[in-house]
């Protein structure tokens, strides 16, 4: 049951869960490419974000879309938007 958040103008990421452990939210990381200042190479960078997940759908290995929202709570300011591959 993913919410339709498709009219709103927040920021959207793609990301991999990592966690599913709290009742209605994940946690998932987004990886980012960042091209270093004086080696001139790219790295990968990652970082969490805590999602809300109202139906509880999602699990571990799950690639999803998060779009930014209002706050839920102290650290949830994303909700899911949908999961674009299901973990095997």
């Amino acid at each position: 049951m993913t919410c339709d958040l498709t009219h709103r103008n927040g920021a959207t990421l793609d990301g991999v869960v990592i966690s599913n452990k709290n009742d209605k939210t994940i946690v998932v990381r987004v990886e980012r490419y960042t091209k270093h200042a004086l080696i001139k190479k790219y790295q990968r960078t990652h970082k969490k974000y805590y999602a809300h997940d109202p139906g509880n759908e999602c699990s571990v290995g799950d690639k999803v879309k998060i779009v930014e929202f209002r706050p839920v709570s102290r650290t949830k300011r994303w909700h899911l938007l949908s999961i674009v591959k299901k973990a095997v």
